[in-house]
């Protein structure tokens, strides 16, 4: 595997792409500059649903950061199985036995040193926050329930309640694929990074795209969250062939002439100077 880039253009109409609950759920912002945020966390998230639903737990596909998931009892699978085996577990067997059996461990790391130890592991991939293109409007909207939680309630005609979206908004986001900390082998043919593998960066691929599609919800109804493009940047060595922000800067988005407040993906003009492409690096579209 060699040195990939990639950068993600997404976008929100009418929807709450990531709230923050220090801010009552509202929409995530740059208070200076009033640009969105979508945190690293919230896409690695999605990349996490897409994988179990599409895998449902295959082995080799177990997710290890989900719901409800209780992190030790993950870690002890490790040491029970090892042990199954006749043998008493090392911390590096351990640490490798979950690389293999968890996909997000081998994709995005994980610190396995809670209690029940399996070691620390550094992942691959990478991602940056999310930032819109231009400034976006929180909006607050006031909205009423005619249920009631409990009898003593049930004369009240109705109950208040507040829902917040981005009217419209316009995210990049930037990541990279280390091959030194995927599946690169040592001299001794031992296995020194996480697995993370050509099958692996498919279905990773897989889910860029499709992230938002299985991710419907009260605060982002559907299609109201869209994955716009995947540009991935392909280097011809494991060191890379360029300098990552030279890359990113090829891509250029700006508001098409004449549209002040945009509110949808037409009102921007995006253009990848694939004529500026440094030797060794090619480009892939998805």
């Amino acid at each position: 595997m060699k040195k990939i880039d990639f950068i993600l253009l997404f976008d929100a109409t009418d929807a709450n792409p990531n709230g923050d609950p220090d801010g009552g759920n509202m929409p995530r912002i740059d208070p200076e500059t009033g640009h969105g945020i979508v945190t690293d966390v919230c896409l690695k998230r999605k990349i996490r649903n897409y994988v179990q639903l599409v895998k449902q737990e295959q082995v080799g596909y177990d997710i290890y950061v989900k719901e409800k998931a209780v992190l030790n009892l993950q870690h002890n699978k490790a040491y029970k199985a090892l042990s199954s085996q006749g043998k008493t577990p090392t911390v590096d067997e351990a640490r490798s036995w979950m690389c293999q059996n968890f996909y997000d461990i081998r994709a995005f790391g994980a610190v396995m040193t809670t209690g029940v130890n399996c070691g620390q592991v550094r992942g691959p991939i990478q991602l940056s926050f999310s930032r819109s293109i231009d400034p976006i409007t929180q909006l607050e909207h006031t909205i009423t329930r005619c249920a009631v939680t409990e009898v003593k309630k049930a004369e009240k005609e109705r109950t208040m309640g507040r829902k917040y979206t981005v009217p419209y908004g316009l995210y990049m986001a930037k990541g990279t694929i280390n091959p030194f900390l995927a599946s690169c082998k040592d001299k001794d043919g031992n296995e020194k990074g996480t697995g993370f593998d050509e099958n692996d960066l498919e279905l990773f691929k897989e889910a860029l795209v499709h992230m938002f599609e299985f991710d419907a919800s009260a605060a982002r109804p559907a299609g109201s969250m869209v994955m716009r493009k995947v540009i991935l940047f392909h280097h011809d060595s494991e060191l890379g062939s360029s300098p990552s922000h030279k890359l990113y800067e090829l891509l250029k988005v700006t508001k098409k002439p004449g549209v002040e407040v945009p509110r949808n993906y037409a009102d921007y003009d995006v253009q990848l100077a694939k004529e500026q492409l440094p030797s060794g690096v090619t480009v892939e579209e998805l």
